[in-house]
């Protein structure tokens, strides 16, 4: 199984490329990057973080909200902003917090070929728009306003009602 590409691995930089074929090696991609975020505990992944340079991304929050597999995402409509903190598995114990829009709509390819639009908000939206940034080569850490320690962390976490 892959591993997590920790900063300041340029591939991270790097814009990927868009996806041209939905074959079983993109399938295997899928499912490895899901396997590999769930064992990191994580809540989302770019394949860029894996070493891949494909237009492709998973967000899975919670069960509820289900598992969002992206192939080429795109962005088509935002609005609001808020701003919140955020981590990310290329950055073990670096969080900040980071403006973001509050609702988006994202168009993407699902792993079946289909073209989806997606309507999401608050977190799910916070997500979403942080994969998606990695595709493009952006991190996060070039929108941070306040950095966090750990522990500073869990204090905002705890002052803000964060479970």
């Amino acid at each position: 199984m892959r591993d997590i590409i920790k900063y300041p691995n340029t591939v991270l930089t790097t814009p990927t490329k868009k996806v041209t074929e939905i074959d079983d090696e993109l399938i295997d991609l899928l499912d490895e990057m899901h396997a590999i975020m769930l064992e990191k505990d994580g809540i989302g992944l770019a394949a860029n973080q894996v070493g891949v340079s494909s237009r492709v991304a998973i967000v899975h929050i919670d069960d509820e909200s289900g598992i969002f597999e992206m192939i080429n995402p795109e962005i088509i409509k935002k609005s609001g902003k808020t701003i919140d903190v955020e981590g990310c598995l290329s950055f073990p114990e670096v969080y900040g917090t980071v403006e973001r829009f509050d609702d988006i709509t994202v168009r993407f390819v699902d792993r079946e070929g289909y073209e989806v639009e997606v309507e999401a908000s608050d977190y799910l939206s916070r997500v979403m728009q942080h994969e998606i940034e990695h595709l493009d080569g952006g991190l996060f850490i070039d929108k941070i306003i306040e950095r966090l320690s750990p522990d500073e962390l869990i204090d905002y976490m705890e002052e803000h009602g964060y479970d």
